[in-house]
């Protein structure tokens, strides 16, 4: 089960999740999704494939190639920004997601402690 004390909003969220087993962070209630300085996926938790609607396991894929709702508009562009900056703590929303086109998703991207970035998703 999923620790209550994960809260999205929390400014240590990528930090906190960090801290939970992969079990724990497939039962979250958002979706989480790890990609690599690449933008590779190397962790799609199971809330995240069943809110999504997303069909397979994109492990080891381009994010950004199979998720044309956050390939649109500058998302992918202020990310690689915020990366060659440094610290990624960015938010946005989405109208429209993978599975539900009029479902409003909010994703936050935050810095992975092993490089990347983590993206969190919360769907209304």
């Amino acid at each position: 089960m999923a620790d209550a004390t994960i809260d999205y909003d929390a400014p240590d969220l990528a930090a906190r999740v960090e801290q939970l087993s992969q079990d724990q962070i497939d039962h979250l209630p958002f979706g989480a999704v790890l990609l690599n300085a690449e933008g590779v996926v190397t962790f799609y938790s199971a809330t995240e494939k069943r809110l999504s609607g997303f069909e397979g396991m994109p492990l080891g894929m381009k994010f950004f190639d199979i998720a044309p709702c956050v390939s649109k508009g500058d998302m992918r562009q202020r990310i690689a920004a915020a990366q060659e900056q440094g610290k990624v703590d960015l938010e946005f929303a989405l109208a429209g997601d993978h599975g539900d086109r009029a479902r409003g998703v909010r994703v936050r991207v935050l810095s992975a402690r092993r490089g990347g970035v983590w993206l969190f998703m919360q769907r209304d």
